[in-house]
């Protein structure tokens, strides 16, 4: 049974953000463990005066909207070697609004997100590598027309991850930041279709550097 009723700013605005993408109050408030009562009055006043921070006197008033904060976590997960400070600079030219790393650092927690070292790749297994090793020696000599049709699991010898990378850039650096799963899918098509040509030429032309990288690293992770 839920049992918290005492709740901070940082945590109404997840509850409005989560309320706002169409959860219901109840899966909300089952999901964080706080009263329905709490969720429902709290919904009840966002509705009524636009906000979710506390009354007055009762501490200092959130600095971010729900919209806001789902706009900075979608910036991190676009680039997970962003830093707080450079989210931060990436929403004020977007907003026009300041705000500190730590407001940064909060809000990614908020939406599950915590600070950690990059992780490099996932280990490779001398057979791992062995294996890597053995299949870029067998293409080796494969041409960019060879390239341009084939799909591939490994991570970093699949040129399609760059694409990906440069897709949720473009979507995290518009004005208005995707709400819902609707405007996400139209936020994508729509950049998409804007990536240049040249971009996806310059990722498949890179398979012939990055099987002669992996073959000099013996088959360990390349820089890709």
């Amino acid at each position: 049974m839920s049992s918290r009723h005492h709740i901070d700013d940082f945590m109404r605005g997840r509850i409005i953000g989560k309320i706002e993408e169409g959860r219901k109050i109840t899966d909300v408030a089952r999901e964080l463990d706080i009263a329905h009562s709490v969720v429902s009055r709290l919904w009840k006043s966002f509705k009524t005066t636009g906000m979710c921070s506390r009354r007055h006197g009762e501490g200092r008033v959130r600095s971010t909207m729900p919209a806001e904060d789902r706009y900075i976590v979608l910036s991190a997960k676009s680039n997970r070697r962003t830093t707080a400070q450079q989210v931060a600079n990436q929403f004020l030219a977007a907003s026009g609004k300041q705000i500190t790393r730590k407001t940064v650092a909060r809000r990614l927690r908020g939406g599950g997100l915590y600070a950690r070292r990059p992780v490099v790749g996932v280990p490779l297994t001398r057979q791992h590598r062995t294996a890597r090793w053995q299949w870029c020696r067998e293409h080796h000599n494969w041409t960019e027309q060879d390239w341009a049709s084939v799909l591939f699991s490994d991570e970093n010898l699949n040129p399609i991850e760059n694409v990906w990378d440069a897709l949720g850039r473009q979507v995290a650096g518009r004005n208005y930041p995707p709400t819902n799963k609707n405007t996400l899918l139209c936020a994508l098509t729509e950049e998409w279709d804007k990536l240049p040509q040249q971009l996806l030429d310059n990722v498949v032309q890179s398979m012939v550097r990055r099987v002669e990288c992996c073959i000099t690293l013996h088959g360990g992770h390349i820089p890709y």
